[in-house]
Parts: structure tokens; C-alpha cells; sequence
């Protein structure tokens, strides 16, 4: 079988849109266009792809599958074009990475300069998103490599496991939480919280678990790192929970206590997320290697 990539790109949009309407409008066809096209491609592939009813369209069980594969054929292609531009420009590669904010501030900044070393013809994009965006960021063919903590949908993807996150509360050292060797984070919501930023992995995993427990985070003030944040706590503008390493590499810093959270939450496991079957260049296979060289884990 023969497609045209217009045709697939479409069809992708048509999926991601649930609406022929709009998926002509954002590939700039007219819908009587897209629709031809659409009826075309079915035609092409001997079977009905879409359930056309009132309000939009969904996927025929033929048609999920020729989603996964006009998407990887796609991602095929976009690799193709970016492996050359990368040529034209006088790069031997890139490698776009999606991370969380603990990959972001803590980790890959100890080992992204070791793999530049090792490798001085590739460039690093580095963005820091929420773990379910880096999933898909991934899947869809927009980041080469993610980094996550805890759970997140793994449809179509590969997980490597590189080293355990344990999330601690810090207190100042005269706080009345001092006194206490272990909390819940329950607990702690009737203080100031420092938190960090908006957008940011741990926020929105905590306000997640302050919603479950029917309460609200109050947040007195938000910053962009962990080391900021232990500096606000010190001083006395608020708790905050971080990863136990930003912990202890504060605590001889600061006057500050650290008290050990009893949820079971507190204990996260990072992966890198890969697709599924998709060999990796060898500058990747070597950032997940100084990841699982990486002594991180929490004790």
C-alpha cells in the first residue's frame, strides 16, 4: 500500500480532534477537501476507518490500528528530516529530553555535562514538563527521551528504571513540627507551605493529594528550585516537601529539620521513558547509563 503523508497527517489530526471540521481547519483544508481525502483513504485501505456520527467522528477498531501506524510512520519521517538538518547544520545529532522537575534542577545537571563530553558533535533540548505530558511528548514522537517519577500511562512505551525518589517535609529547626521524627502529610496543612513553581511536577502532585484529602495547599509563596525553596523555609516563610537529595544537600547549609513523611506516596521510582521497539542512538543508550551510574537513590 501506497499513502500520502498529507493524507496521514490528516487522519492523525482527525483522531487527536474528534472533528473532520477542525482537523481541516488546523491541516488549512477546506472540509469538503479533508473529506475527500478521508473517503479516499478508506477507500485505499479496503475498509471503513471512521464512525461518522453527529457530533464528530471516532475511530473503527481498523482505524486504531492504522493510527499507530500512520504515527509511526510520521515520527519516521520527522526523524529523517531532523537527521538531516542536523547534517546540513554540522550536527552529528540531537537529543530532545522531557523531564520533571527533580530530572530538571537536581539530576541531569550531573550527568549532562559528562555526556556532552563524551560526545561533543550532539546538542541537549532540555524542557521541564508535567510527568503525564511527558509521556505523551514522548509517544507522539515530540521528545526522544522522558524522565518521570511514580505512575504514568505507558501505552506504547518503555520504562527504565535509574533510582528510587523518597519526598521528605523541611521545617525550620524551631518549628513546633521539629520535635516530630515522622508526619503525615495531612498534617502539615494547616501551615504555610513554600512551593514551587506552577507547572512543576511536585505542586501538582501535591495539590493532587491535597484535593484527594478534600483540603487546600496554602502556598505563601511559590520559586523556581529546591534550593530556593529550603532558603524560604529557613527563613521562616513556610514547610515544604522536596526530594530527600535537595534535602541533604541543604541541611549543612540551613538551620533546618528534616521530618520523614508516612504516606505511602513519599516513595517515587524514576524511569526514562523510550518508545516502544525504537532503537536508541548511542548517545542516548550512553545518558541512560550515567543515569543508572548515578548514585540517587534514596536510602
Amino acid at each position: 500500500m501506497q499513502f500520502d503523508l498529507t493524507d496521514l497527517r490528516l487522519f492523525v489530526r482527525v483522531a487527536e480532534e474528534g472533528q473532520l471540521s477542525r482537523a481541516s481547519a488546523k491541516q488549512h483544508l477546506s472540509l469538503a477537501a479533508a473529506s475527500a481525502r478521508m473517503r479516499a483513504l478508506e477507500a485505499h485501505a479496503g475498509l471503513p476507518l471512521l464512525y461518522r456520527e453527529a457530533r464528530g467522528v471516532r475511530m473503527t477498531p481498523a482505524g486504531q490500528s492504522f493510527l499507530h501506524h500512520a504515527r509511526a510512520v510520521l515520527l519516521q519521517v520527522e526523524q529523517l528530516r531532523r537527521d538531516l538538518g542536523e547534517f546540513q547544520a554540522g550536527l552529528r545529532g540531537q537529543l530532545r529530553i522531557w523531564a520533571n522537575t527533580t530530572a530538571t534542577t537536581d539530576i541531569l545537571p550531573e550527568v549532562l555535562p559528562e555526556l556532552l563530553s563524551q560526545h561533543p558533535h550532539i546538542n541537549v533540548d532540555l524542557q521541564e514538563k508535567p510527568n503525564a505530558d511527558i509521556a505523551k511528548g514522548v509517544l507522539e514522537g515530540r521528545a526522544d527521551l522522558g524522565v518521570v517519577s511514580g505512575e504514568v500511562d505507558l501505552r506504547g512505551l518503555t520504562a527504565i528504571h535509574f533510582s528510587t525518589d523518597r519526598l521528605v517535609l523541611l521545617v525550620p529547626a524551631r518549628h513546633a513540627l521539629a520535635s516530630h521524627d515522622e508526619v503525615a502529610f495531612v498534617q502539615t496543612l494547616g501551615e504555610d507551605h513554600v512551593g514551587m513553581h506552577e507547572g512543576s511536577t511536585l505542586l501538582a502532585h501535591l495539590q493532587m493529594v491535597t484535593e484527594r484529602l478534600g483540603r487546600s495547599l496554602r502556598l505563601r509563596i511559590q520559586v523556581s528550585s529546591f534550593d530556593t525553596l529550603c532558603r524560604m523555609v529557613a527563613a521562616g516563610v513556610g514547610i515544604g516537601v522536596v526530594p530527600e537529595s535537595a534535602a541533604r544537600r541543604n541541611l549543612p547549609l540551613y538551620p533546618l529539620k528534616q521530618v520523614e513523611l508516612s504516606d505511602d506516596w513519599r516513595t517515587r521510582e524514576r524511569c526514562v521513558l523510550v518508545r516502544e521497539g525504537e532503537a536508541l542512538p548511542a548517545y542516548a543508550q550512553d545518558l541512560i547509563g550515567l543515569l543508572k551510574g548515578r548514585r540517587h537513590d534514596a536510602p
